[in-house]
């Protein structure tokens, strides 16, 4: 599912309950995340129903190295060449985006019924078959990005610990990643939270970078999982901060 212009010049596609992005700038293009394995046919509509080819795509940056967020980033560095861009603390993860650190068992949350959905609806996406990077390009988050977009990079450890959110001032955005969801794949509850233990490192180290979030001033919070949020970056975060660690 594409969803044209959640902020300027940014475009969502859905798939399976997980959100990746294009980021248009000019006739340049930008891919934030990468879904999972079965995206890339979403990928290739997504282009063509904006007008644009392969061609216009300059680079993948990954918020993050979990599987649903690594989903297609492999076939497209060695089909397309892309640079695929990383934080470097996530480097050795996104060669083995399956083997994560969580905090709790996953089997812990299928009590959740609302969840149960989601889960089906990730393994037929073929989250299994996942591809870790071979190579990467590692960035830090001390200088603003040279791809199309040109997003500045925001440290926001504890889903993994190299997360990063990308901010696009001028345009009022955050790309939020997994730093905070309006979406919880592993309890089915809406609204702005933290991810489940059973995909995070550290919650409390997430819900301490919550306040680099906050800081960016966003007017949209653009995330991996739910809706998009147009209740500035502030609201979003303070529920988060309420509902805490789940």
């Amino acid at each position: 599912m594409l969803e044209r212009d959640v902020a300027p010049g940014i475009h969502r596609v859905q798939d399976a309950f997980c959100n990746w992005y294009l980021v248009q700038d000019g006739s340049r293009v930008t891919i934030v995340d990468s879904g999972l394995p079965r995206s890339w046919a979403s990928l290739l509509s997504a282009l063509a129903e904006l007008g644009r080819s392969p061609s216009d795509v300059d680079a993948l940056v990954l918020t993050h190295a979990h599987y649903d967020h690594v989903g297609f980033a492999e076939r497209a560095r060695t089909e397309w060449h892309l640079p695929v861009w990383v934080h470097e603390r996530d480097v050795s993860l996104s060669r083995h985006p399956l083997l994560y650190e969580h905090e709790r068992p996953i089997a812990a949350y299928l009590r959740h019924v609302r969840a149960l959905p989601i889960l089906a609806a990730v393994i037929a996406a073929g989250a299994p078959l996942t591809k870790g990077l071979k190579e990467a390009r590692g960035y830090s988050t001390e200088a603003i990005l040279d791809v199309p977009g040109r997003p500045h990079p925001v440290f926001t450890p504890g889903h993994t610990h190299g997360h990063v959110a990308l901010h696009f001032p001028e345009r009022g955005v955050v790309i939020a990643g997994d730093a905070i969801v309006t979406l919880n794949p592993y309890t089915g509850r809406r609204g702005p939270q933290i991810v489940a233990g059973a995909a995070t490192a550290d919650s409390f180290e997430n819900l301490a970078s919550l306040a680099r979030l906050a800081d960016t001033g966003a007017e949209v919070v653009l995330t991996g999982h739910g809706e998009p949020w147009t209740g500035g970056v502030a609201a979003a975060v303070e529920q988060a901060r309420e509902r805490g660690p789940s």
